[in-house]
């Protein structure tokens, strides 16, 4: 406790000195972050902390240096190797899960380890903390409802100071605690402690972890405790605490009480005490220099760990006998049994994914029937719940394929994709990665109207880290989805539901060895006056445009791209030399979509081979109406593709 109080007062001055800046400190949770962390084994277990967790994460072996050069962005931080702010912790040796920012993601990806653990028969208790206002998230409700569902090993560990910033827990919540609140789940045991006391915070957190580990399932931990210093560097708690609160809140420092009962109980002497003071500040203020001397990180290793296995480009590998001509929604239910037939680590799961339905498109249909309901089985419809547990199976070593039923809905779980999924890998220096493949039904022209039609691609695309698939016909669709599912990072998996069953999208089957490489376009068709580069559901109406051009002597050449994230380039370079002419096209609305970071690359790499300007075609910028003639007003259609086309000759 002394340690976690140094480092916290050391951190402070070193902020002065303008060393760092930002602190959160964990001053006045001492107590309750050291009995909990005292009661749990690192490295067997597993934690998700979160900002304020110093003292616990002291408890789990982290050293003072370590936090010093967590706390000066150093590159030997083994948190991030100075990628992301103080407080941010990690530690990959204890099993601590880098943390990020967001309040509240790391609820469903602690559900997520304890279902790996679970799975795996492992006695293992999965910690994770927060402050009580991030328990007003969504995505606390989610986690607690999964893990009381399937009676997880997941300790939910509150430390209740009572702000959450300036915001009192008064105004949090429904005007009841969070341990009343938290009744309705039955399976849930609910402890309320004194957050002070380093050993009833002890004695009720090894009694959970004993029930955990016997299979009883999940326990919530409310542990009221006081914050000591403001909410963070960035906050002056005397704004909007009186000052009766703060001195209360002095007076029932868990230091203070400790240092009393040590002399109350006669283990140990003021003269000890003091002696063990010193010794601390000697120790830490080593640490500091040692850390302030520590090496910066290398500018050129900003790019290292955006990606687990960078993708290179790779050569299309010969199809081996291919097979019947299949639709896109069988080729991807066959690859989905193949892999789940090779890999007893993969896990399919989602709304309504499991038999009889086998998902609302029937792509996973028959697989919970053939492997279980323990490897396919149906989620909470919470999107966020999905993507979120999905990123701690794969932590644990699973190789999750969940499927979000609409593309329209996955907005929920942006949190989890955008700030979780997408940076595990580049802000934990390539010590964490999930792995894991998102099945996304996407696309119009089924008269879906505006909440079944989207297209996500371009907001996606935004993201490093993710890759992005999209293909346009079932050997594709096969051959991409078993490469995903092999891939050491995350893949975005976009099946556009208007080509699910298109005899136009069958093809050949790929055999069960098949995998088709990232970042490799298919050119659908050769030509020499113009090139269209396009992907899903436009490849095809590029296609039936194409083939009324060359009635009229244009011939034009259809790049597929069959990947957004990595794009083939080289492709695409390769064929305006030949045709000096890029028309880009696509389904999504026209302002903002990929087609327009295409079309910038385009004027930046190929300028010279250019006569005449690059052009788009795409959806009007509306949502997608559900009336047949509007839909077709506002989607791209053949006949509108080739006036562009024609267009584009002209110029």
């Amino acid at each position: 406790m002394l340690t976690s109080r140094t480092l916290d007062e050391k951190m402070l001055i070193l902020l002065r000195q303008g060393k760092s800046f930002f602190h959160i400190g964990a001053a006045g949770h001492e107590a309750a972050q050291i009995g909990a962390g005292l009661a749990l084994i690192p490295g067997v277990d597993w934690a998700f902390p979160y900002y304020r967790d110093l003292a616990f994460m002291l408890s789990w072996g982290t050293t003072p240096l370590e936090i010093l050069l967590n706390f000066l962005a150093k590159a030997d931080d083994p948190s991030s190797a100075g990628r992301q702010m103080p407080q941010h912790y990690g530690h990959k040796a204890h099993r601590i899960v880098s943390q990020s920012s967001p309040t509240g993601t790391q609820f469903l990806q602690a559900v997520g380890v304890a279902m790996g653990a679970h799975k795996s028969g492992a006695r293992e208790v999965v910690y994770v903390s927060s402050g009580e206002g991030t328990t007003s998230q969504g995505d606390f409700y989610e986690a607690i409802n999964w893990a009381t569902r399937d009676r997880l090993p997941v300790l939910f560990f509150i430390q209740d100071n009572a702000y959450a910033i300036s915001v009192p827990r008064a105004q949090q919540g429904a005007g009841s605690s969070l341990y009343e609140m938290a009744m309705g789940y039955k399976s849930m045991h609910r402890h309320e402690v004194n957050g002070l006391d380093l050993t009833e915070v002890n004695k009720t957190v090894r009694h959970c972890a004993e029930l955990a580990r016997s299979g009883k399932g999940p326990s919530l931990v409310v542990a009221h405790t006081v914050r000591l210093f403001s909410h963070s560097s960035s906050d002056d708690q005397r704004k909007y605490r009186a000052p009766e609160d703060l001195q209360e809140s002095e007076a029932a420092d868990p230091l203070i009480s400790l240092a009393h009962l040590l002399l109350e109980r006669r283990f140990a002497t003021p003269e000890q005490l003091e002696t063990l003071q010193q010794e601390v500040k000697i120790e830490i203020d080593e640490a500091a220099r040692v850390a302030e001397e520590a090496a910066e990180p290398d500018p050129a290793t900003l790019l290292d760990h955006l990606y687990a296995a960078p993708v290179t480009a790779a050569p299309e590998p010969e199809q081996p006998a291919p097979g019947p001509p299949v639709v896109i929604v069988d080729a991807l239910n066959h690859a989905l049994a193949e892999e789940m037939a090779a890999d007893e680590r993969m896990l399919i799961y989602g709304q309504d994914v499991a038999d009889a339905k086998g998902g609302v498109f029937t792509v996973t249909k028959g697989l919970s029937t053939r492997f279980g309901s323990e490897r396919v089985f149906n989620s909470p419809l919470a999107e966020s719940s999905i993507i979120g547990t999905a990123i701690g199976l794969a932590l644990y070593g699973f190789k999750p394929v969940v499927e979000i039923q609409f593309g329209d809905y996955i907005w929920t779980a942006m949190m989890q994709l955008r700030n979780e999924v997408a940076t595990m890998h580049w802000r934990s220096a390539g010590n964490f990665s999930c792995p894991m493949v998102i099945r996304v039904p996407v696309g119009g022209y089924i008269h879906g109207g505006l909440c079944h039609s989207q297209n996500i691609e371009g907001f996606f695309a935004h993201l490093p880290g993710l890759h992005i698939c999209y293909p346009s016909t079932a050997g594709d669709a096969k051959g991409l989805l078993k490469e995903a599912i092999h891939q050491q990072d995350p893949v975005l998996f976009l099946e556009h539901k208007g080509l699910y069953r298109q005899s136009y999208a069958m093809s050949p089957e790929p055999g069960p060895d098949y995998r088709l490489p990232f970042g490799k376009a298919r050119l659908v068709r050769e030509g020499r006056h113009l090139t269209v580069i396009t992907w899903g559901m436009l490849v095809h109406k590029a296609m039936q445009a194409a083939q009324s051009l060359a009635t009229e002597g244009i011939e034009a050449e259809i790049i597929d791209l069959r990947t957004i994230n990595p794009l083939d380039m080289e492709v695409i370079l390769h064929s305006l030399a030949k045709t000096g002419r890029a028309l880009v096209a696509h389904e999504d609305t026209l302002t903002a979509g990929f087609g327009a970071e295409i079309a910038a690359l385009i004027a930046d790499a190929a300028f010279e081979y250019l006569d005449a300007p690059v052009r788009r075609l795409a959806a009007a910028d509306s949502p997608v109406p559900y009336n047949s003639g509007l839909e077709a007003v506002m989607l791209p259609q053949a006949e509108t593709i080739a006036k562009s086309m024609r267009a584009l000759i002209a110029y």
